[in-house]
């Protein structure tokens, strides 16, 4: 029998010796006079002496080739770092800078249909295309460009000239239902949308035509919508929209532009994306990340942690609204041929991903936690139906995985693989805790805080705990650190969301625990995000959709990271008078979810409550609740007399020990 603390993997001496870690321990033996025996004392450094760490990723990945600087660290505060100022990097252009005409840049697989590649040399030609036109347009730098798409090659080339421009790019993925994506597009403000025709999923194809359409009428700022042909043949030449000051130009045309590929020459600091994460409360917080920040960071964490290197194949089973997929696109830093796919992950059969790895050759793949879950739970035995040779790590995020299931990928997927469980997040675009090439996998435990990352694990009074579960905290900046929000002049939001609880250190809201031997293990979320199967989304979202419906008064949604590794999504609502409590009303309530939010975020069970507890200022008991029904005492999470309605505390507990599914 495995037991949790079991050794699954550990690296060859060989292949821990031709890692990119390695060779960036030889360097800096040779470079910097800097001598490790291990990552542990390796990641004490990279902590302990922040500029000398980064001045270092700057160098040996050729950085002062492209760019001086005046310092490395001008600014360490939090937030407020300022990060290499002088210098000047355009994110598109670094990702051109390891480009390998032997090899593809893109292969894209759409839901049954064969790997389509894309070369390099076309991929830069259509970039410059794209980029041209936008210019053409009249957008600039600084200006915001929006995304409505697939996982396709045409959301790469979208992002690449965006950034070649000097535009700020973001996206978010047709399965968003059409209120969700306004409430984060309207705040970007976008001049330009460009948006497809539809995806796939699940055997089916879904045209998202008529709703580009309402979201062309809900943005007013939009003058220009660039239509993509995805599913249909030639329907970018009939009209999406009837505004008239909104002008219609077909993708198609625009990719088939002669143009030379040009970049803005813009400083460190200047912005690159908005990602999307909601809070508990308010409207989803646009998390705005810099061109530099973001090239040295994924630089490090895919190249030092991930081992990502330019012969590599590199698959994320990810939407477009999910950061993995600007994590992936990344791997275009270092030479990667990226594997992008259209579809369900269990299509045409629960192996759907694996399928695809198979197809396009992968050799580094990435999925949800969820989905290795179940693919334990439907009893799957991957590497005896499909041929994964090629796939030498693979990457799991999301959400904690069961100590069965990390013992399953070794059993039933993938033998002889590295398998890397990886923390982090949108709010960084990157990873916390992840894997390394020198050090062996252990069942249910991360390998190590990456490097760079002052990661550790606080009680409440800010004192460090080892070998203690407490609040995931980063005491030292990292450079893709959001430069701000969308729309917090003074850095309210910004402030609230991660350092509310320990001025100037980074709150990231996981709980976890370090150990001696510097591994980790993540608890789950400490405040109440939705994290669904990767894609996080408040519940303010999905109280603005159940709370407009007639029958419901009142409602309360948590997302509860069980033991076993499930994650358990229920929302509690107060019907108003009258209402039956019937299949009727479930139906229309997770309709309502599926068609206005997304369908990831229906919700496992909808049952009828008394009363939503507040507090006495009047936010609902969204975290005491998904405490409680994680097996937490009623005296452990409120204090008597702080909230309104305190016997539906009572209520809940009785609701866990009655609820099979809970622990």
């Amino acid at each position: 029998m495995y037991t949790d603390t079991d050794l699954l993997w550990s690296p060859s001496r060989s292949a821990a010796e031709s890692s990119n870690i390695a060779g960036f321990m030889r360097w800096l033996s040779g470079a910097r006079g800097l001598s490790f025996s291990d990552y542990p004392e390796l990641w004490r450094w990279s902590t302990a002496d922040v500029p000398a760490f980064w001045s270092a990723v700057w160098e040996f990945y050729g950085l002062d080739a492209v760019s001086g600087y005046e310092e490395v660290l001008a600014d360490p505060s939090m937030p407020g770092a300022s990060w290499f100022p002088g210098a000047r990097l355009n994110f598109a252009e670094r990702c051109f800078a390891r480009a390998t005409p032997a090899r593809p840049a893109l292969i894209s697989v759409s839901e049954g249909g064969e790997p389509v590649e894309t070369s390099w040399e076309q991929l830069g030609r259509e970039v410059a295309a794209v980029a041209a036109s936008l210019r053409d347009m009249g957008v600039r730098p600084g200006d915001r460009i929006a995304g409505y798409l697939p996982n396709t090659s045409h959301a790469v080339v979208a992002l690449l000239a965006g950034a070649a421009v000097g535009a700020v790019w973001t996206v978010c993925s047709q399965d968003f239902g059409t209120s969700s994506v306004l409430a984060r597009l309207r705040q970007a403000r976008p001049t330009v949308l460009i948006a497809a025709d539809g995806y796939h999923h699940g055997g089916k194809e879904f045209d998202r035509r008529p709703a580009v359409a309402e979201l062309v009428e809900g943005l007013p700022t939009v003058r220009h919508l660039l239509a993509v042909d995805h599913l249909y043949t030639s329907s970018a030449g009939s009209s999406w929209s009837q505004r008239p000051t909104v002008e219609q130009h077909a993708w198609s045309e625009l990719v088939g532009i002669q143009a030379e590929l040009e970049f803005a020459d813009v400083p460190f600091d200047h912005p690159l994306w908005i990602l999307w994460s909601s809070g508990t409360t308010g409207v989803p917080k646009g998390i705005v990340q810099g061109h530099g920040g973001i090239v040295v960071e994924l630089l490090k964490a895919l190249g030092l942690g991930v081992d990502l290197r330019g012969d590599d194949r590199y698959f994320f089973h990810t939407s477009t609204s999910w950061m993995v997929w600007n994590f992936m696109v990344g791997g275009l830093l270092h030479g990667s041929t990226l594997v992008l796919y259209d579809g369900s992950p269990t299509c045409p059969d629960v192996n759907g991903v694996w399928r695809v790895a198979q197809q396009t050759g992968a050799t580094v793949v990435g999925v949800g936690a969820a989905y290795l879950v179940a693919l334990e739970k439907a009893d799957a035995h991957p590497a005896a139906e499909v041929d994964l040779s090629a796939v030498r790590s693979i990457l799991q995020t999301g959400s904690s995985l069961p100590g069965s299931t990390w013992r399953w990928v070794y059993d039933r997927l993938a033998p002889d693989a590295w398998l890397q469980s990886i923390c982090g997040g949108t709010d960084i675009c990157s990873v916390l805790a992840g894997g390394s090439a020198l050090l062996p996998v252990r069942a249910k435990r991360i390998q190590c805080p990456a490097l760079g990352v002052a990661l550790a694990a606080w009680d409440p009074s800010g004192q460090p705990l080892i070998g203690d579960q407490g609040e995931l905290v980063v005491t030292a900046p990292m450079p893709s650190m959001p430069l701000y929000f969308v729309d917090d002049p003074d850095s309210r939001r910004y402030l609230q969301s991660y350092f509310d609880v320990y001025p100037g250190v980074w709150r990231h809201g996981d709980w976890v625990t370090v150990d001696p031997d510097l591994s980790v293990v993540v608890a789950g979320r400490s405040d109440s995000t939705l994290n669904r199967m990767g894609v996080r989304m408040g519940s303010a979202d999905i109280y603005a959709v159940v709370e407009r419906l007639p029958q419901i008064s009142d409602s309360l949604v948590v997302g509860v990271e069980l033991r076993d590794g499930r994650y358990f999504m229920p929302l509690f609502v107060v019907l108003a008078e009258g209402t039956a409590d019937d299949d009727e009303l479930r139906n229309s309530i997770a309709t309502s979810i599926r068609q206005n939010l997304s369908p990831r975020h229906v919700p496992d069970v909808i049952v009828p409550i008394g009363a939503v507890p507040r507090t006495l200022t009047g936010k609902k008991l969204e975290v005491p609740v998904k405490r409680i029904l994680q097996g937490a005492q009623i005296a452990e999470v409120s204090a008597e007399g702080a909230i309104t309605h305190p016997e539906m505390l009572a209520w809940f507990a009785d609701f866990a020990s009655r609820t099979a599914s809970l622990p």
